[in-house]
């Protein structure tokens, strides 16, 4: 299934959002470095239970994701694209928005690498806001 994709992080969160809502157990999502970092973010966040690489070249490589239910419902509720391909969203450090009072994350991408708003703030980095959850 080879198609452009103009938005792969879009992609990622749609693909994770629609297999909570069907009850999936695992979903597979083509790899980058960029997705593995967001992953990685939600994972210890506890929004996922589990993920992992597999394939061998880098064109059929994949990210097996085990998604999270906690009493049989969805630990995403809310999973939403921030900054877009068509618009980008940055913000400084004094500004990374609070999610749903403070219990969502925002997840950006900074100099230092892929990071929640919270983790951010307590590096004194700005960057741009790829997504929020909760």
């Amino acid at each position: 299934n080879i198609m452009s994709m103009s938005d792969p992080i879009a992609d990622l969160l749609t693909r994770l959002r629609n297999a909570q809502q069907v009850g999936l157990k695992y979903v597979e999502i083509p790899y980058s470095k960029n997705k593995e970092a967001i992953l990685s973010v939600l994972l210890n966040e506890g929004y996922i239970q589990a993920y992992q690489t597999s394939g061998d070249s880098p064109a059929t490589r994949l990210l097996v994701v085990e998604l999270k239910y906690v009493d049989g419902r969805s630990s995403m509720t809310f999973i939403h694209r921030l900054s877009k391909p068509s618009l980008r969203r940055y913000t400084g450090v004094d500004d990374i928005p609070l999610v749903n009072a403070g219990m969502g994350i925002v997840i950006m991408t900074t100099p230092l690498g892929v990071m929640t708003g919270k983790e951010a703030k307590k590096r004194q980095v700005g960057g741009e806001l790829l997504c929020e959850v909760y």
